[in-house]
């Protein structure tokens, strides 16, 4: 039997005015936690000169004081205070404070970001004139005196014994990082505890130490010679660390859901890891590499005790002195004469130059979120399928 509609009528909405909400009284300014308004630009300004011409006054008329950092420090301060004073016309205490708040912290990241390109700009500065020659670059100081023109000599060997001792800081530090670092996230226990400490404190040891750690282990009790793979294993104390507990990171930002899914299916825990784990976590553990190397790519103490000193080019690490770009920077600097500051300076342009592009490295891979593909990979995955989509159709008609 068929029902019949129903003849309810649906709820009327309450028309009563006394039922109604009463209107909201807080006629307060709404606080903007982010974004710049033109208010903000004007009470910044207004403070910034108003500041600057009040300090001026002070400081340099009404005070028998002098000084350029005093004078930018008062300034500051009077800054933030005018800040607040002409915030409050429109704020109230909690926005006035806010105000005062976001104008220190932008100017420590500026001030961060001011000694940064400062740092950089002076070395260029300083090395400009070395960089412009090409024999910087393909020669090396063995066979010219200290004060030789920069048309003569290079930082060649300096490049070549940089580059062996990371590659075997690199090839000594990747397997034992990543799989420490694989025991403390998939592993644990007890002795994950343990073990985690270490490499804490190993990330806290100064580099000093761990050349003279290797010192006294390799050349001293072993009776090995200074060479460029005792800079290396030197090298790995501090990069050990850094790989192992980024790396740790990394891998604990897998999702469970794609283990519990892999162990659901039958496999172990080790094909788990290698097929899973590693394989999602891939750009994070190529982070935690580049970020070792740049870590110990400018090291110099541990170099200078264990790598010895030479002008001559040494592409054997095993035996004999190699010199290094740190090394190379140090030994430069100490000689009084200003063609020899100039190389210095070159080579640390190059040194900040391969610290910049391996933590842009970092960062680019990095950046890329967990398990997402590639647009190549992306482009090869969508290739095999329309391959097999096209065998399956060909079988299928025959």
């Amino acid at each position: 039997m068929a029902l019949a509609p129903s003849s309810v009528a649906p709820p009327r909405a309450v028309t009563d005015p006394r039922l109604a909400p009463p209107p909201s009284t807080d006629t307060r300014p709404r606080v903007r936690t982010g974004g710049i308004t033109p208010e903000v630009v004007s009470h910044v300004a207004t403070s910034l000169l108003g500041s600057l011409a009040l300090t001026w006054l002070i400081y340099e008329n009404l005070i028998t004081v002098s000084g350029t950092i005093g004078f930018w420090l008062v300034w500051y301060g009077v800054f933030l205070v005018m800040l607040a004073a002409v915030s409050a016309t429109t704020l109230d205490r909690q926005g006035v404070i806010d105000r005062v708040v976001a104008a220190i912290v932008t100017t420590c990241g500026l001030l961060l970001v001011v000694t940064l390109a400062g740092i950089v700009v002076f070395t260029f500065v300083r090395g400009k004139d070395a960089l412009g020659h090409p024999n910087f670059y393909s020669e090396t100081t063995a066979y010219i005196g200290p004060e030789a023109q920069l048309d003569q000599g290079g930082i060649l060997a300096a490049m070549v014994g940089t580059g062996q001792q990371v590659l075997i800081s690199v090839l000594i530090s990747v397997p034992l990082g990543l799989m420490t670092a694989v025991y403390l996230s998939e592993v644990g226990g007890r002795i994950a505890n343990v073990v985690r400490r270490v490499v804490e404190t190993m990330s806290a040891v100064p580099t000093i130490v761990a050349g003279l750690f290797i010192y006294s282990l390799l050349i001293i009790q072993l009776g090995g010679e200074r060479s460029g793979f005792a800079a290396s294993l030197a090298l790995c104390v501090s990069m050990i660390p850094v790989v192992c507990t980024t790396a740790e990171v990394v891998l604990r930002l897998v999702p469970n859901g794609l283990r519990e899914a892999s162990l659901a299916l039958g496999t172990s825990q080790w094909q788990t890891v290698r097929r899973v784990v590693l394989p999602t976590a891939r750009p994070g553990l190529v982070t935690a590499v580049l970020l070792g190397v740049a870590r110990v790519i400018g090291e110099t103490s541990p170099v200078l005790l264990v790598a010895g000193n030479t002008s001559e080019m040494n592409a054997d690490p095993f035996h004999g002195p190699q010199l290094s770009l740190p090394l190379f920077i140090f030994t430069q600097m100490r000689l009084p004469f200003d063609v020899a500051l100039q190389r210095a300076f070159g080579a640390g342009v190059v040194l900040l130059f391969l610290v910049v592009l391996f933590f842009s490295l970092a960062r680019i891979i990095g950046g890329r979120p967990l398990g997402r593909t590639s647009p190549r990979k992306q482009r090869r995955l969508n290739a095999r399928f329309a391959e097999a989509a096209r065998t399956d159709s060909e079988g299928a008609a025959a």
